[in-house]
């Protein structure tokens, strides 16, 4: 088995936990502690963003296993460039960005939701990686889409990593926008001593 073939199964396994991960979390909202977790939220451009989101999500996942699966491929199936160098420390840090993922899940607990619901006012949680980021998952999820794109570099999957980027980076100023009106002023506090995917802190060394 080649080192490519194996690079596409580890995205296609890590890739599929991640989600099947949040699954569990959803059904656990709804039966364990009462509540629902927004997974199709009730506010009508949410529904929109997840009738693209949710089968992007399926393509993620099921390219790893066609790539994997597949020969001759079709021309989106195609590997843009074959370097084990480049791909393997990919695939290791999307098993990271799961991992760092999980603890932000648990930072989040019961107030952890898929989407918006305008009537609804969450407790804002504004420590532990939320300190630094205000969608540290969306950051992760849009770190695992690329690092799934250089591990496996198949047109589909860079694709996916594109389309991910865009729809989160939505979400996330969708959220910010509900959230300013619900939390105001202290929301407000809240985003000028943070960074929306990135700590403020690294931009400004950087800049």
């Amino acid at each position: 088995m080649s080192i490519a073939t194996l690079c596409a199964l580890a995205i296609m396994f890590i890739v599929g936990f991640y989600w099947g991960r949040v699954i569990k979390l959803v059904l656990k909202a709804r039966r364990v502690e009462g509540h629902s977790a927004h997974f199709l939220p009730p506010e009508l451009i949410g529904k929109i963003i997840r009738v693209i989101w949710y089968p992007t999500v399926g393509i993620w996942i099921l390219t790893g296993l066609l790539v994997a699966t597949l020969d001759p491929a079709p021309a989106p199936l195609v590997p843009l460039y074959n370097i084990p160098a480049i791909q393997i420390p990919a695939v290791v840090l999307a098993f990271i960005i799961l991992l760092l993922t999980m603890r932000c899940w648990r930072k989040m607990g019961r107030d952890w939701r898929m989407g918006i619901d305008p009537n609804e006012k969450n407790n804002l949680i504004i420590t532990g990686p939320y300190a630094y980021v205000r969608h540290p998952i969306y950051a992760l999820q849009q770190a695992l889409a690329v690092m799934s794109a250089i591990a496996v570099p198949v047109p589909m999957m860079l694709a996916v990593a594109i389309i991910e980027i865009v729809l989160l980076t939505w979400e996330a100023i969708r959220e910010e926008r509900h959230l300013t009106r619900v939390h105001g002023q202290t929301y407000g506090d809240y985003i000028k001593r943070t960074g929306r995917f990135i700590p403020k802190i690294l931009r400004t060394s950087a800049a």
